[in-house]
């Protein structure tokens, strides 16, 4: 893959051979993240687990502390007096049959994430082919799916993720944007990893955390020592 001149010249600042510490990784994450927009800064850290296996799936949910920089619209299906609540809590769109048709008939997909409770989710599961392949499927394990709406609501729009295993053992995650700064991407970055290795499988052998890295959009990726997390 050939690379544009100001990604050469940002990748020259990243020693390939070297694992640093989070905050050295953060700084040079920011400093060569050279785009005209403010850059999304991703974690990616792949495990020493199986996902083919049901045992070792690593999958949940975080709210990080100082969100993620983007502006999430939230789909709540739902019916009677959750609707309101949805709505009070801040939903972007409420309904229950019309979304659902609207989703189907018109592939409407202007929703980043789409929270419903239990008893809508027979509703909600005729979108599989639609949902499954975008991520955008609800979960009980991501509280997606969850009595409480409301408060579903507001951790999403406070910047809860998501966090899930591809089909190589590799998480990706966004922490946050380049305009946040070393220490609040920090806090960020400690938080999604505190979760990851508190939702290690008990199947899983080994070393757990094999290798991370942070990146921002459009710059090169920067190594960080595994051994920091402690597995």
């Amino acid at each position: 893959m050939k690379h544009g001149k100001k990604y050469v010249d940002a990748a020259k600042l990243v020693d390939r051979t070297k694992l640093y510490d989070t905050n050295e990784a953060l700084d040079t994450v920011i400093k060569t993240a050279t785009a005209k927009f403010d850059e999304t800064v991703e974690l990616h850290v792949k495990l020493g687990v199986d996902s083919r296996h049901a045992d070792q799936q690593v999958r949940g949910a975080v709210v990080l502390p100082n969100g993620t920089g983007k502006k999430v619209r939230v789909l709540a299906i739902c019916k009677g007096e959750n609707e309101k609540l949805a709505q009070e809590a801040g939903a972007d769109y409420v309904g229950a049959e019309d979304m659902t048709q609207k989703i189907q008939q018109e592939n409407w997909m202007d929703f980043d994430v789409l929270i419903t409770t239990p008893d809508c989710m027979g509703l909600v599961g005729r979108l599989g082919r639609i949902l499954g392949p975008r991520g955008l499927m609800p979960n009980p394990k991501a509280g997606t799916v969850t009595p409480d709406i409301a408060r579903a609501i507001k951790e999403a729009k406070a910047g809860k993720i998501e966090y899930r295993l591809d089909k190589t053992n590799i998480i990706h995650c966004p922490i946050g944007k380049v305009s946040f700064g070393t220490d609040k991407l920090q806090e960020n970055l400690d938080t999604l990893m505190g979760a990851i290795v508190k939702a290690k499988p008990a199947a899983a052998k080994g070393q757990y955390i094999k290798s991370c890295a942070v990146a921002s959009t459009m710059g090169p990726s920067v190594r960080i020592n595994p051994n920091k997390f402690g597995i």
